[in-house]
């Protein structure tokens, strides 16, 4: 059996390891020598009876008991720094928060939490999709996210303890050519035999493609073939340029040059959008973020959906639960 009592030291080394997967980049990170890192990650895989990476002249990468370690790990080394936080007065460790993208509701409450708790670093991230960014939380190299928690596998959604946010109306992105770019709203009606892109082929957002392939399967409505993955907001403007199709969004999302946004209607559906972060992660930013939600979905109705508003029944049952 595994010991009782791991030193911190050798869970530091193995996080470092597994963050940077090159053990002289994770020395220098350290400030130690790499003998001295390589003898921790050994003594490390001795004391837990298991290979931890496997390790080549070329590439260092994790085993799947080194991937099965690392939440683990993430929530000793909290707890540690949580604890000597307590009693030495040091402020808390800054806050990894993925916002998916600039402008939205995210940022508003990310913005929001700052104000309340101005001596604590909220880093933002922006990564696109909460698919991928519970990935990343759960293995401790992200904090918290926002989206649709339905999308997210059973295992993965275990993992994570939840906060509804909003109900976001969906919208439509039109370039100016489009012949309803002209109207003040959208009927899902018009959209019948429309081809809308949404996502599809992006693994990073599964969860979003999926929410709108139901809303599509029920409106008629095609869903755009995928493309190639676009980081950055100025090549997504240039991609879905090329394409020239509508883009489903919501209608807080900022529209890209040459395009509009209209809200969709009859009915409104709704994109159901909810904090999320590990479970057992007590840090006073993720308070901060809640208090926040609250304060502005109390404030602006967020947590109210529309009357005859469109959204999967799955998806009313989460966000009606609050971690």
């Amino acid at each position: 059996m595994p010991p009782a009592d791991i030193d911190p030291r050798l869970l530091r080394a193995f996080l470092a390891v597994a963050d940077e997967l090159h053990f002289t980049r994770a020395a220098a990170r350290l400030f130690v020598a790499q003998q001295a890192l390589s003898r921790d990650v050994r003594r490390l895989e001795r004391e837990l009876r298991a290979e931890l990476f496997v390790r080549t002249t070329r590439q260092v990468a994790l085993t799947p008991d080194g991937e099965r370690l690392l939440p683990h790990a993430r929530r000793v080394l909290d707890a540690h720094a949580e604890l000597a936080g307590a009693f030495s007065g040091a402020p808390a460790r800054p806050l990894l928060v993925d916002l998916n993208s600039d402008g939205a509701t995210a940022a508003r409450v990310l913005a929001r939490a700052r104000e309340l708790l101005p001596e604590c670093e909220l880093m933002a991230r922006f990564e696109s999709g909460l698919t991928w960014a519970a990935g990343e939380i759960l293995a401790g190299r992200l904090d918290a996210s926002f989206g649709r928690v339905a999308g997210l596998a059973p295992a993965v959604r275990a993992g994570l303890s939840v906060h509804p946010v909003r109900y976001e109306p969906m919208a439509l992105m039109l370039p100016l050519a489009h012949p309803l770019a002209d109207r003040q709203e959208v009927a899902l009606a018009e959209l019948a035999g429309e081809t809308v892109y949404a996502g599809a082929g992006n693994e990073r957002t599964r969860e979003w493609t999926d929410l709108a392939a139901q809303l599509f399967a029920e409106w008629g409505i095609t869903m755009a073939p995928s493309v190639p993955l676009a980081v950055g907001v100025a090549e997504f403007q240039r991609v879905m340029s090329k394409g020239g199709h509508p883009v489903l969004a919501v209608v807080d999302f900022p529209a890209m040059p040459g395009t509009v946004l209209r809200p969709l209607v009859d009915p409104i559906p709704l994109s159901p959008l909810a904090l999320v972060w590990r479970k057992g992660l007590n840090h006073p930013g993720v308070d901060a973020l809640r208090n926040a939600t609250d304060q502005l979905a109390l404030a602006e109705g967020w947590m109210v959906p529309p009357a005859g508003s469109w959204l999967p029944a799955s998806d009313r049952s989460l966000m009606r639960n609050r971690s």
